[in-house]
């Protein structure tokens, strides 16, 4: 049984789990009070708490969400031994992240124009992360391989291209095998760094062609490098694409900022 009462600041609430018990209430708090910061850090409230009694402290809709956990987790501390790991559970499975979320405003759609067709975002991230890409001159997408990333940046920068608003295309990747050595490859500069880069040709062969792209390659209007090749470059009127960023080393990325 548990009570929970609205103090008199409009965005604080107390909480008394019952019945007291000091294995439960240890059992719920986790060690030095590890399992209340996590609250609160994934809630963004405060949490302050006196033997059974706790006060949250922040917005009301979140520390309403926070009261309704701490409850849930003390029944749950009646049958099982709670842990960061089984409290992020708890914090997953409720929901939480979607009823704090503040609503997206209706985004306009992007359309991009290449010569091959239309690319438009599919699901409510792509629309947003092309939005993004169009309104804004620095911009990071992190999700899955197969979500779109780089093919939609690449989209974005030959629309830029074909409309003059950028003079080349700069299309930049770590060197770095998907898990597996390759050993020394053969060939000039080009031909060893082509196998990394093969996913930025393939999203360009199928907007520009396989001739549009060799004679753009060709005068440089389109270059295509590794990372560790980009420090001292001057890049003005450039649109660059950094594939597959997380394979860079935090020298690299300072040096290339």
């Amino acid at each position: 049984m548990t009570t929970a009462v609205v103090s008199e600041h409009p965005e604080s609430l107390d909480l008394v789990l019952e019945p007291e018990n000091n294995e439960r209430l240890r059992n719920v708090c986790g060690q030095l009070d590890e399992h209340l910061r996590q609250l609160e850090m994934r809630l963004g409230i405060e949490i302050n708490n006196r033997g059974n009694s706790f006060r949250l402290i922040g917005s009301p809709e979140a520390v309403q969400a926070g009261a309704d956990l701490l409850q849930n987790l003390y029944q749950a501390t009646e049958n099982e031994v709670l842990t960061p790991a089984a409290v992020h559970l708890y914090l997953q499975e409720s929901g939480i992240d979607e009823l704090l979320q503040p609503a997206e405003p209706d985004l306009p759609e992007v359309v991009i124009k290449t010569k091959r067709g239309m690319v438009r975002g599919r699901g409510p991230h792509q629309k947003e992360y092309l939005h993004r890409v169009m309104n804004h001159a620095i911009n990071f997408g992190v999700g899955p391989a197969g979500t779109g990333k780089t093919y939609l940046a690449v989209a974005c920068a030959v629309e830029a291209l074909e409309y003059d608003k950028v003079r080349r295309i700069m299309l930049v990747r770590p060197a770095v095998e998907a898990g597996e050595r390759l050993g020394f490859l053969p060939g000039d500069l080009a031909q060893k760094i082509d196998p990394y880069l093969r996913p930025l040709y393939d999203a360009l062969y199928e907007m520009l062609g396989f001739e549009r792209v060799h004679k753009l390659v060709e005068r440089n209007v389109i270059e295509i490098a590794p990372l560790a090749y980009m420090r001292g470059r001057t890049l003005n009127e450039s649109f660059i694409i950094l594939d597959e960023a997380q394979n860079t080393t935090l020298e690299q990325m300072k040096i290339d900022r």
